[in-house]
């Protein structure tokens, strides 16, 4: 798995692993994601590792018509948006993804509250291949 080093490289690996790996609190139960190595609520450094289920809700939402440049490159824009949204998963930290399996063209009727599963999407080729955290509606 992952060393004890708390930082976003370390988390990436995790993502790479198709993991969601944040960090648990020991004084005083607190949950991040993602990982920290000195907790905010506390300030306490005596964390470790915890997996995430990967089930989760969508609690904020934008669909997104003028894309970063990793985005473009995925295909993404003007004539085809994405949706980028904020899940809360079911043990309670909220992490931002990409949000797939809804109706950009229709974004009303996409519903706060609604159930997903987390995913993960390869993007780049050769070297630059890396896999991302995303959800599934």
């Amino acid at each position: 798995m992952i060393d004890n080093q708390f930082t976003s490289t370390a988390y990436y690996q995790s993502v790479a692993e198709e993991k969601i790996s944040g960090t648990h609190c020991k004084a005083c139960g607190a949950l991040h994601l993602p990982p920290r190595p000195i907790c905010p609520r506390c300030l306490s450094d005596d964390v470790e590792w915890v997996e995430f289920g990967g089930k989760g809700v969508l609690k904020a939402f934008t669909v997104v018509y003028i894309a970063p440049t990793v985005m473009i490159a995925a295909g993404y824009g003007r004539n085809n948006p994405y949706v980028a949204g904020i899940v809360q998963l079911d043990e309670g930290p909220c992490i931002s993804a990409q949000i797939l399996g809804l109706d950009m063209a229709h974004p009303e009727t996409i519903a706060i509250g609604a159930p997903l599963s987390a995913t993960f999407v390869e993007r780049g080729e050769g070297e630059a291949k890396k896999k991302f955290l995303a959800f599934q509606a």
